[in-house]
Formats: structure tokens, C-alpha cells, sequence
């Protein structure tokens, strides 16, 4: 049975070969790309067209038409190819706009006039003469089609420069496309051209030469001549000649010899059996170290989480439409409510309403049960900086030598499926402060607490944040400073005390509070200026060249108009020179200051001490419950990770 997508929804493919079926109600060009694993293009073999009709594993058709079929050969596709998207053009000289011409219909289907695997219906397109229909993407060594949909009001140079070609570049192939399309039934251009009346009768001008067939492309190379990522060999760097740049895997603040190798991948899973699910792989993903792929992994996970929701949504919004509208119909006429009709038709109607949802029911299903595979070999894998606190990880953690990529804030899910949970990963270093809300107006679970202990849970999470951060960072390259100027947070600054981890004593009171603000403000002043003049190693010797954290806990208090203005000035400049914010705060206690500090709040990533559903992914916009990353009840597994970290620094003090 064919499987009817909506835009966003994905369904496996089962065969290698495919054909991709297009019929439209006016002549298109059917084009295909091959993007890599974050779907960007790169170079100008990247995209199959009527002058450059093969790409390996792709044959794009020749010619306009209003249906196409073309085969794509999954096997033949390059390895460095993760994505293969089915693209529609309007020519010139035709209609300008989808809006004005019939629903496309784009589906994949077995080679040979086979049975359609999946099909996607264009809707909902006005002023865009070019889109990308839908995507075969690679996952786990697995294909799979999505329903993409999205459209280009200014053609495709603007589609291929949304994929990563640059704005030159994507404008001249788009003039290319455009000159070698020729409709169908254009005359053939080796006849003779017909004599013209001009004044005169000329003569018949001889046969045209043939025009020589494009050259079959070479398969796609990097830009920059140097292997992918994955192989052995130097990350790929920029290109020089115009081309766009290739992702460089290098860590963010590591420097690595052109001779050192990447980490190994890991091992490829075995086979699956026919009909079976690919085996989820730990770290199956791109990346130059283990840590990336990880990383990538996770993301790739929290986006088809996301989209398989939507789809799933999307279908059970249309079933119930589809329900309303066609009780609407049946009982307008007010005999229908006699002799039965009316039950009838109810009843016809819920129950199409309840196949439609089942059908959508069994997609998510299956799309879920793979995801808790994934993430059931994905957690136990994570890095410290990555993983729970429950993590046996913790307890053979030894303080690195380089600091971590990213760190993990807390878990995401979904009411669909609770139990599913993404951690939520950020980079480092941050780019933006943390705000970790103590007041009782944030969610429902924040407002069924006691204040005391919404207060107490909103530290120790920054605690957490603040242990988490000086274990998986060299014992020397961060430091933790904080102002608690009512020295309520003491209990929870326990641990921090105890291990002796801290830059300093808590700030208390408004003198301290104005200390430290003031040393850390001429941090970055001082490291501003010096990198500004290209001499950071002028610095002074006072100058802790460390990332640092400022804890706030109980903003405002302590704070004059001074202290607020430099608070706001390190939340804005900070960040860029190593000086990170996390304060833990209720924003209602501040309301005297008035949209003063709206800015402040705006710049600030929030989070909540309890369970609260206030953040939203970057491709549908879910509203994702979050819950805080906190070490189990009774566990001592900061105790021992501080005491790792002062251990470490004692060491390596001269």
C-alpha cells in the first residue's frame, strides 16, 4: 500500500533502486541534488539537470515535461552523500508560480512500473517557482524519503544557495538549468529552419551540427582536494578558489598536526535480517572525533524525533478535519436525521477518522521503537560532558586534558512517548548565559511547589551546571566565582566550599558583590583590548586567562544601579572573551527596574529547576517538556567528582 506523506513525515525504503515519479499540471524541470549529511551542496556536481544529466546513482530526465520518471540507484550513490533531493522548477515563458497550476504529485516507487513505496501531494504553495519535493536521506545505513515541500519565491539560485552554494555560484547553475531546458515537442534543432518572409524569401539554411553530448560529471570530490571526514588524512580546509568550504571537524580550541589521523569510526553494525531495522550504532553519525559524532548523533535523534511528531500530529489534525467535515455534510440535510442515515454516517465517518489514526498511530510506533533503540546504545556511550549523572562514566572520570565540545543541560521529551528522552546538548563555550528560573509562575510544577524548595532545587541545579563544567575542563582552564550576596544559596555551595574549587570566598553583600563584578568587568576590558591589538600574550600576570563563571544567586539583591550595569555589560560581552553568566534568579523580584533589564532576560538561555515545557526545537516548533540534569538521591557522585577535580589542581600547581 502506497504510504501518502505529509510535509515533514518520513517512511522507510525498502529497495535500492527506485524510480521517482512526477506529475504535475504544467511542464517542469525535474532536477535531483546530492547534498551531504547537513545537506548542504558543494560544488557544481552536485546537481543533475537536462546539461548534465548523470550523477552517480542519479539520471535526471532531459527535457520538460508535465510528468517525469527518472531511476535512482540508492547503491551507486557516493558515500559521502546523505541526502538526494527531488527538485521542481518552472521554466520561463510559462506560469511564474506554483500557486497558479495544479497540485504537483511527486512519489518514490519500485524501478519498472513497480508499486509506489510513498507519495507527497505539493499543497500549500503560492508565489515559489522552485522547491525541493522531497529528500532520499541515508540514516544508519538505512534510506528512507521525506516529504519536504519547501519553496523558493526567487527560483532555484536562491534554492541552491540556501544549500550551501555560494551566491555566485548558485545564480550562474541556475542560469545553465534554465538555458539547456527545452520543452518536449520543440522542434528538433538538426532539421532545417524554415525559410522566413523578410522583405524577401531566403534560402533554406544548411542542417545544424548536433550539439556534442555534456561529458558524464566525475564523481563529486571534496572542494578542497583533501579527503572527508572519516577517511584517514587532515581536516579539510576552506577552499581558495571560490568554492564554498568543506566542514572542518577540528575541535573548536584544539590544534591539531596535519599528520594526526581522526579517531577511529565505529564499528559498522551487522546486516539486519530482511525486513528488519537497521541496528542502531553508537556514534553513527559525522564527525572528526568520537565526541562529535556523538554529538551529532544526538542531534540527529532530536530531529527525527521532532519530525515524526509532527507527521503524526499533522495526520491526526487532518483525519479529524476530514471527520468534521464530512458529518457537516451528511447531516445539513435535516432528513438525514431519519430512518438511521444520520447514525450511519456518523459512524462512517469516525470510522475512516479511526484508520486514518491508526495508519498514523503504527508510523510513529515504528519510527519511536527505532528511536529507543538508538538512544538505548547512544546513552550509555556519552562522555561525561554528555551524559547523566547516573552514568558509570562518572565513576572512572579522570580530569581531561582538552576541554569538552558540548555540555549537557538537562533531557527533552514529548507527551507522545515520556519516556523517550533527548538529552539536550549546548556547545561550549557558551554563547549565551544561563538563567535557572526560581520563581512560581513559570509552569504548573513550579506553582504546586513551596517556595523554599523551588529556591533550593533552582541551586543545587546550578551546582550541578557548575561541577559538570570544572570536571570535564582541564584542572587549570576554568574557574568558578559567586556572588550569593544574602548567603542564602549556602547550603547548596556546600560542595563547592568544602573541595575548595571555587575562585573565591561567596560574595556577600553589597561590597562583595561590587568587588567581584569589578574584577571580572576589567577581565574582559583588559582581554578585549589585548585581542583587539593582536597581543593576548601582553596580558598582565594577574589576569586569569581561565574561562570563567559568574553564579549570581538571588538577583537583586545586593545590586545598585552600578552593579546592574555592569551585570548587564558582562552578560553582552562576556561570553566572547571567556566570561560566562548563570544566574539564579526570579525574574518578578526585579520588576522594579522595569523593562530596564528586559534585555538581560532576552540574552539569557532559561531554564527551569522542575519539569516545564517552555523550549522549542528549531524545525516544527514542539514545545519540549525539560527536565534538569541533578545527580540521583543520596548519590555522592559530585563529592567524588570535586574531590577528582581539587586532586587535579594541587597537582598541577608549581
Amino acid at each position: 500500500m502506497t504510504a501518502e506523506l505529509v510535509r515533514g513525515q518520513n517512511h522507510p525504503v525498502s529497495e535500492s533502486r527506485v524510480e521517482i515519479r512526477v506529475s504535475a499540471g504544467t511542464p517542469v524541470l525535474a532536477l535531483a541534488s546530492l547534498a551531504d549529511e547537513q545537506g548542504r551542496l558543494s560544488g557544481s556536481g552536485v546537481l543533475a539537470h537536462p546539461g548534465a544529466r548523470a550523477l552517480p546513482g542519479v539520471r535526471a530526465p532531459a527535457e520538460l515535461a508535465d510528468r517525469h520518471t527518472f531511476p535512482v540507484d540508492l547503491d551507486a550513490v557516493a558515500a559521502d552523500v546523505h541526502r538526494v533531493g527531488v527538485l521542481l522548477v518552472l521554466p520561463p515563458g510559462g506560469p511564474v508560480r506554483f500557486g497558479a497550476v495544479p497540485a504537483s504529485h511527486v512519489a518514490v516507487a519500485a524501478p519498472d512500473g513497480g508499486g509506489e513505496i510513498a507519495g507527497y501531494t505539493l499543497t500549500g504553495l503560492d508565489a515559489e517557482n522552485a522547491v525541493i519535493a522531497l529528500e532520499l536521506y541515508r540514516r544508519q545505513g538505512a534510506w528512507k524519503v521525506r516529504a519536504v515541500g519547501q519553496g523558493y519565491a526567487d527560483g532555484l539560485g536562491a534554492l541552491l544557495a540556501d544549500g550551501g552554494l555560494p551566491a555566485p555560484a548558485a545564480g550562474e547553475l541556475a542560469a545553465t538549468v534554465l538555458r539547456t531546458a527545452a520543452p518536449a515537442k520543440e522542434a528538433d534543432a538538426t532539421l532545417p529552419a524554415r525559410p522566413t518572409l523578410v522583405g524577401d524569401l531566403r534560402a533554406p539554411q544548411p542542417p545544424a551540427q548536433a550539439p556534442a553530448p555534456a561529458p558524464e560529471p566525475p564523481d563529486p570530490v571534496p572542494a578542497s582536494g583533501v579527503p572527508y571526514a572519516g577517511t584517514p588524512g587532515p581536516a579539510p580546509a576552506p577552499g581558495g578558489d571560490g568554492s564554498p568550504p568543506t566542514i572542518s571537524y577540528t575541535h573548536p580550541r584544539r590544534r591539531r598536526t596535519s599528520s594526526e589521523p581522526p579517531e577511529p569510526a565505529p564499528r559498522p553494525a551487522a546486516p539486519p535480517e530482511p525486513g528488519q531495522p537497521p541496528r542502531p550504532v553508537a556514534g553513527d553519525a559525522g564527525g572528526w572525533s568520537m565526541d562529535e559524532r556523538l554529538y551529532n548523533q544526538v542531534w540527529g535523534m532530536f530531529e527525527d524525533l521532532a519530525r515524526t511528531v509532527a507527521a503524526y500530529r499533522s495526520a491526526v489534525e487532518f483525519a479529524d478535519n476530514r471527520m468534521d467535515r464530512e458529518l457537516d455534510e451528511a447531516l445539513s440535510d435535516p432528513r438525514h436525521r431519519l430512518g438511521g442515515t444520520g447514525n450511519a454516517a456518523r459512524d462512517t465517518a469516525r470510522a475512516r477518522r479511526e484508520e486514518l489514526v491508526g495508519q498514523a498511530q503504527a508510523v510513529l510506533d515504528r519510527d519511536l521503537a527505532q528511536l529507543i533503540a538508538e538512544a538505548e546504545v547512544v546513552e550509555p556511550a556519552l562522555p561525561a560532558s554528555y551524559a547523566r549523572w547516573d552514568n558509570p562514566v562518572w565513576h572512572g572520570h579522570r580530569t581531561p586534558e582538552e576541554g569538552p565540545l558540548a555540555l549537557r543541560l538537562g533531557d527533552l521529551h514529548l507527551p507522545e512517548r515520556p519516556d523517550l528522552r533527548i538529552p539536550m546538548l549546548v556547545r561550549l563555550p557558551l554563547e549565551r548565559g544561563l538563567w535557572i528560573d526560581n520563581g512560581r509562575t513559570g509552569s504548573e510544577a513550579a506553582m504546586a511547589m513551596d517556595t523554599d524548595r523551588l529556591r533550593r532545587a533552582a541551586m543545587d541545579m546550578a551546582v550541578a551546571h557548575a561541577v559538570r563544567l570544572l570536571a570535564v575542563h582541564p584542572a587549570d582552564r576554568f574557574s568558578v566565582h559567586v556572588i550569593d550576596a544574602a548567603g542564602a544559596g549556602a547550603p547548596s555551595l556546600a560542595p563547592l566550599v568544602r573541595a575548595g574549587v571555587l575562585a573565591g570566598p561567596p560574595a556577600a553583600g553589597a561590597a562583595g558583590v561590587t568587588r567581584t563584578l569589578a574584577e571580572l568587568t576589567r577581565r574582559v576590558d583588559l582581554v578585549q583590548m589585548a585581542l583587539r591589538a593582536g597581543a593576548p600574550e601582553d596580558l598582565p600576570p594577574d589576569v586569569d586567562t581561565a574561562e570563567q563563571l559568574l553564579i549570581v544567586h538571588d538577583f537583586p539583591h545586593g545590586f545598585d544601579d552600578r552593579a546592574v550595569t555592569q551585570l548587564r555589560y558582562l552578560a553582552d560581552e562576556g561570553a566572547a572573551v571567556g566570561v560566562h553568566l548563570l544566574m539564579v534568579a526570579d525574574r518578578d523580584e526585579a520588576s522594579a527596574y522595569g523593562p530596564l533589564l528586559d534585555p538581560l532576560w532576552r540574552s539569557l538561555m532559561r531554564l527551569s529547576p522542575v519539569p516545564d515545557n517552555h523550549l522549542a526545537d528549531p524545525w516544527v516548533q514542539h514545545a519540549w517538556t525539560f527536565e534538569p540534569s541533578l545527580p540521583p538521591q543520596g548519590s555522592r557522585v559530585l563529592d567524588e567528582a570535586l574531590d577528582r577535580v581539587a586532586e587535579a589542581r594541587r597537582t598541577t600547581r608549581p
